[in-house]
């Protein structure tokens, strides 16, 4: 096996961390969204002024829910890797629950440099980020084997 190659502890990933940890409320488009997502109706009342016209009093149904907190976490995986493997290997790593696992394929680079030896040509190697979504609760300590 061996689809892992590191866990990404950068700035950007550490962001993308809390981002997804904290509790955020949306709005549901219609009804039947509303009732498949448990949101709570809530009612606005507002007036609309036209000139030379009488004032109109409106109001409006909005249906907001809250979508739970998941903690989000970032690794740098072999690119041959599918969601499948990743997915597995991080639960048995880290005995932790996977809900999702998103992936992203970046080429290699090519780079060159000037040396007394002339001008050498090379190439970083490609690889694969996936950003892997845990249940509810569930959380990964990187530096939990650091005394």
């Amino acid at each position: 096996m061996g689809f892992i190659i590191k866990p990404l502890v950068t700035e950007k990933m550490t962001m993308i961390t809390e981002k997804s940890s904290r509790e955020r409320s949306f709005r549901a488009l219609n009804e039947k969204a509303a009732k498949a997502k448990n949101a709570k109706e809530e009612k606005f009342s507002y007036v609309v002024k036209h000139k030379g016209q009488a004032d109109v009093n409106k109001e409006k149904t909005v249906y907001t829910y809250i979508k739970p907190a998941c903690q989000q976490f970032g690794f740098l995986v072999k690119p041959e890797a599918n969601k499948i493997e990743i997915k597995n290997e991080i639960e048995e790593m880290f005995n932790v629950t996977v809900i999702a696992v998103n992936t992203m394929k970046y080429a290699g680079k090519r780079s060159s440099r000037y040396t007394r030896s002339g001008f050498v040509k090379g190439k970083r190697n490609a690889f694969k980020k996936a950003i892997v979504t845990l249940k509810e609760g569930d959380t990964i300590d990187f530096y939990s084997n650091i005394e």
